[in-house]
């Protein structure tokens, strides 16, 4: 990778948000939480590669070049061209004299993540999760810095491909972040801190919730292949994106593991497949409701549902001696004696802020590392997931202990067998609690 150096000449805050040198979306962040001197001087361009570009990945590209004046996009890489292409002119429109994309530079080979990796300073790692630890384990071997989405993985095996690289990517120096970006919003950051100093007394209890909508199942496209079909799909595969509560719940688990400062011991709970049981739905279920026992005794309420016509939220709560607190909508709040409440900020998008304190790091060589977490939180709903589809409950030790494999390592193009097929009639094999083994492929 070449050498990035620190800028000496970055904008100021007030002079970024004077000058309009970023889009509107970005100025209306510019408060006092956005570092000062993350952006860089002309001269100090970092390469930036996309692997990945449907929203979510364009999404973070864009906000990875709000975050440095410096950041050019050179390569991006999805396994249909049109979604690259797509995500280049969305960009092209955004930052156009940044984005150095060259058709010859769009690439779509299962091999060619490889490819965009050698090809930047920075990559984006926003495919389906299935292939987020290969991906990740890839650029750290070729040493580049790395800004991965949750979750991190889909499987154990993921888990502990992630664990690894994350600590050759500590020795080597390279910076890691992961789009849990709660963890970056400052309410958050404030809200959390409070409890930990005390606020609420001892915790007795958390309750976490993602209950809400869901993106529709993708009906087969004439002349795809089964795998072909499957990543198009990839939402309702486990293999590809963990089941929902592993894909989107992550986000409030990881905020229960960062109230804490812990991962939990054991979990328990029950789900599966009420009204979301169609042949386009694949194997997901679609509710998911689980306690987790932390080490001192504190239990974790976690709720995930995705059917029509039934109570929606996606917030986190917490139950101490003193009071609770309630961090939903954009109102946080703490009851008791230490009363307290803030409202997120007009701007303060996590997804835009998550990317600030990343190429800072870069920039001025900070260690930051967030793989850990990222890889904690994502284990965290894997345990959920590895209880609900078994019934069984089940130890973190033991989860860990096995090699639960769902991604296979030998998928080279579309023609590749992927490791869960239909039936005749084309259904999916989905977990059925009681029969399933916690720690086994089921299928």
């Amino acid at each position: 990778m070449n050498e990035i150096p620190s800028s000496n000449d970055s904008l100021s805050r007030r002079h970024f948000v004077r000058a309009g040198a970023s889009a509107a979306s970005v100025a209306a962040l510019a408060h006092a939480w956005i570092p000062a001197n993350v952006h860089a001087a002309p001269e100090n361009r970092i390469k930036l590669g996309l692997v990945g570009c449907g929203g979510r990945g364009t999404g973070a590209a864009a906000q990875a070049m709000n975050a440095d004046d410096g950041v050019d996009l050179v390569a991006v890489c999805d396994v249909e061209r049109s979604q690259g292409e797509q995500a280049v002119e969305i960009l092209k429109k955004q930052k156009q004299d940044r984005i150095k994309v060259t058709p010859d530079k769009i690439f779509t080979g299962f091999e060619d993540y490889k490819t965009v990796i050698g090809e930047c300073d920075v990559v984006i790692l926003a495919t389906s999760p299935g292939f987020r630890a290969q991906h990740f384990e890839e650029a750290v071997r070729q040493g580049k810095h790395v800004f991965m989405e949750k979750p991190v993985a889909t499987d154990v095996a993921g888990i502990k491909r992630v664990l690894e690289a994350a600590k050759v990517a500590k020795e080597k120096n390279l910076k890691v972040g992961v789009g849990l970006q709660r963890r970056h919003q400052p309410a958050y950051v404030e809200i959390v801190k409070r409890i930990q100093d005390g606020a609420l007394g001892d915790l007795h209890y958390l309750r976490v919730f993602w209950d809400g909508s869901a993106r529709a199942g993708k009906e087969r496209m004439p002349g795809e292949t089964e795998l072909q079909y499957q990543i198009r799909n990839w939402y309702y595969f486990t293999w590809l994106s963990g089941d929902h509560n592993v894909e989107q719940h992550v986000h409030n688990l990881d905020v229960g593991n960062w109230i804490k400062g812990a991962t939990p011991v054991r979990a328990q709970g029950m789900g599966g497949r009420e009204v979301r049981n169609k042949d386009i739905n694949g194997q997901i279920f679609d509710h998911h409701f689980v306690e987790y026992e932390y080490a001192d005794g504190t239990r974790m309420w976690s709720q995930a549902r995705q059917i029509p016509g039934c109570w929606r939220s996606v917030s986190e709560h917490v139950r101490g001696t003193l009071g609770e607190a309630a961090l939903e909508a954009r109102e946080f709040s703490i009851t008791g004696p230490n009363a307290h409440s803030i409202r997120l900020r007009k701007g303060e998008d996590g997804h835009q802020l998550e990317h600030f304190p990343f190429f800072e790091a870069i920039r001025k060589d900070l260690p930051y590392n967030e793989a850990e977490h990222g890889a904690n939180a994502t284990m965290t709903a894997i345990l959920g997931r590895m209880t609900n589809y078994s019934g069984q409950e089940v130890t973190w030790e033991d989860a860990m202990a096995s090699n639960m494999k769902l991604v296979p390592d030998d998928l080279v193009d579309f023609n590749s067998e992927p490791p869960v097929k239909p039936d005749a009639e084309g259904r999916y094999p989905v977990a059925v609690p009681g029969v399933t083994k916690p720690y086994e492929v089921w299928y």
